[in-house]
């Protein structure tokens, strides 16, 4: 190491009480909008009944949101990063709410879908605005802190957010719910008039100058990594239940504790994921999705056993989310390399690359389980994982260069 890095690293500064409440409030954020997203998994049978549609067909509210947030977020970032940061962060927000309030007040499936997919559009490009503010926002050597507490706004929504929101919609209705996302937007508007600041950069490239990020092959595989890492997780996570019912023999009554605490362990994983984006990322990933592999494939073989199995669900659940803080910092900082322009476009591609993870995994899960028995998820899962490291490595060896 160097004089220059010896003195940066001594004299790191800390987090002040502003880039607190800036994280914080970003952290709010994503709670309403990861909620928002959510939720919808949890109130499907009642849409399915209020709108007199099969749950098959609600059931593509949930893969038209996923496709519209791949689509649509990094195609909307390029066409807004010309646009003030912060007033375009406060028109999105206000879009958000409105769009929740058009959804709870949606008389057919047709609206209903519209609304959604301009809603995943919008959740899509202020997550990554949230992302790029933070990195911009806060010193540089605590940016892995910044973004692991405004990803940890995601695990929030999953343990307490979807619960509140499914409890609501089964006792007052599916409309309800989209009454509580409307005034948790109320409350993140707020927010976000209260804490973002307005000196923030813009760019002021092309349209097509920005899509050329996407042409890049280092970007390219930066994007797979986080992909295939959440795609792993999800061929086995998608059939969670299933296991657990048949295959470890769990009481029903015991399904909703266990993914309840399969939630709450993530929050441990997403504290530790900023860690890991401390000091050289991805080297360290390489060894976390080793680790990754051997977890989930261990499945294989722990479901034998109630205890094991149990205990090897949780292992996979601080797994599953390690990677995001580290990805998502890369991928900004090789936009800041190779087209600095193009940051934001950069920042939206990590959660961009999760949908499409977990798309993909839950597709591939779906054949294994069509086609195999059932624990061959956690060999597929743990094959992907190990594919996942072998990307990260060659990432990892360009950058040597």
């Amino acid at each position: 190491m160097n004089e220059r890095s010896d003195y940066i690293l001594t004299t790191t500064p800390s987090l002040s009480r502003n880039d607190w409440t800036l994280i914080l409030s970003l952290a709010l954020l994503t709670f309403v909008l990861g909620t928002s997203e959510f939720v919808i998994v949890g109130i499907l049978p009642d849409i399915a009944d209020g709108l007199t549609i099969s749950i098959a067909t609600a059931g593509t509210l949930v893969s038209a949101f996923a496709i519209s947030f791949a689509i649509g977020t990094p195609l909307m970032m390029s066409f807004t990063s010309h646009l003030p940061k912060r007033r375009l962060m406060l028109g999105l927000t206000l879009g958000f709410i409105v769009l929740n309030f058009l959804s709870s007040q949606a008389p057919n499936y047709g609206l209903l879908l519209s609304t959604r997919m301009v809603t995943a559009v919008v959740t899509g490009v202020l997550i990554s605005l949230a992302m790029l503010v933070a990195s911009e926002s806060v010193p540089p050597t605590k940016r892995g802190i910044a973004v692991s507490f405004i990803f940890g706004g995601f695990t929030m929504a999953n343990v307490f957010g979807v619960p509140l929101g499914t409890f609501i919609g089964q006792r007052a209705g599916w409309e309800a719910t989209f009454f509580m996302t409307t005034a948790l937007g109320i409350v993140a508007l707020f927010a976000v008039y209260r804490v973002v600041p307005n000196q923030l950069s813009s760019a002021k490239t092309s349209i097509s100058d920005q899509l050329r990020l996407l042409t890049n092959p280092r970007i390219l595989i930066a994007f797979f990594i986080p992909a295939f890492g959440f795609g792993a997780t999800y061929v086995v996570y998608t059939y969670l239940v299933p296991i657990l019912k048949g295959v470890l023999g769990v009481p029903v009554a015991w399904v909703s504790p266990i993914l309840l605490a399969y939630g709450f362990i993530s929050i441990f994983s997403n504290m530790a994921a900023g860690k890991i984006a401390s000091h050289n990322p991805i080297g360290r990933l390489r060894f976390v999705f080793l680790i990754q592999a051997v977890v989930l494939a261990a499945l294989y073989v722990t479901t034998s056993n109630v205890t094991l199995g149990l205990i090897n669900i949780a292992l996979m659940s601080f797994m599953a989310i390690l990677l995001t803080t580290s990805t998502q910092i890369y991928l900004i900082d090789l936009a800041e390399k190779f087209n600095p322009d193009a940051k934001g476009l950069a920042s939206s591609l990590m959660p961009v690359a999760s949908n499409v993870g977990i798309g993909m995994g839950s597709a591939l899960g779906g054949l294994v389980y069509a086609n195999a028995p059932v624990m061959m998820l956690a060999l597929v899962g743990g094959a992907v994982a190990l594919l996942t490291a072998a990307l990260t490595s060659l990432s990892h060896r360009l950058d040597q260069h």
